[in-house]
């Protein structure tokens, strides 16, 4: 379980919409528990895909020492081939850096808290009196 949280927030930071793709494929290989790495690269959605990608793109461009520039969005071939130009690069370095870290310290993190709270649980437990 602990696995197939962590592999599905790496997953998350793939910058095309093969998620469920992705994921479905890893899971089966790995021999992953399907449902949580479901749930877990469902944490992108229209919601959250913005802000994510953003930060995603201002850590590439951090690590990478570019200035991070602003861009208008426009829906043509143009500005596909010269708006994005010069962000792409920060951008997949910026998801590649967040999906490593994210789904390491995810399943670090949760391994941890299952851990503890086995460990408690074992700790509290009731053992009753031999008559």
């Amino acid at each position: 379980m602990t696995a197939a949280f962590g592999i599905g927030l790496a997953v998350c930071f793939i910058p095309l919409p093969v998620h469920f793709v992705v994921a479905s494929l890893l899971a089966v290989w790995l021999r992953l528990n399907i449902p949580v790495i479901y749930a877990t690269i469902l944490l992108i959605n229209p919601v959250t895909i913005v802000p994510v990608y953003y930060l995603a793109y201002r850590l590439g461009a951090f690590l990478l020492d570019l200035p991070p520039t602003g861009f208008a969005f426009q829906m043509s071939w143009d500005w596909l081939q010269n708006g994005l130009g010069p962000m792409w690069k920060p951008f997949l370095v910026g998801c590649l850096v967040c999906g490593v870290v994210g789904g390491v310290l995810g399943y670090m993190g949760l391994e941890l808290a299952w851990r503890w709270r086995v460990a408690s649980k074992y700790r509290t437990r009731h053992i009753p009196a031999v008559v």
